[in-house]
């Protein structure tokens, strides 16, 4: 999987919730930092996945 993706879209949310809330619409910019949010908290997940698998099975 490619976490890059995944940082790229939540920076992508993060920047349209900032321009959003800049231009006064709050509910746009709320719904897009809970994605900007949600993707961020996900690709910290899989990387820390990704990372024990891979100490595991250098272990091997």
């Amino acid at each position: 999987m490619n976490f890059g993706n995944l940082l790229h879209w939540a920076l992508v949310f993060l920047v349209v919730a900032l321009v959003a809330a800049l231009f006064g619409f709050g509910g746009l910019a709320g719904t897009a930092m809970e994605g900007a949010r949600i993707l961020f908290w996900v690709a910290l997940i899989l990387l820390l996945v990704s990372l024990i698998f891979g100490y595991s099975r250098r272990g091997r």
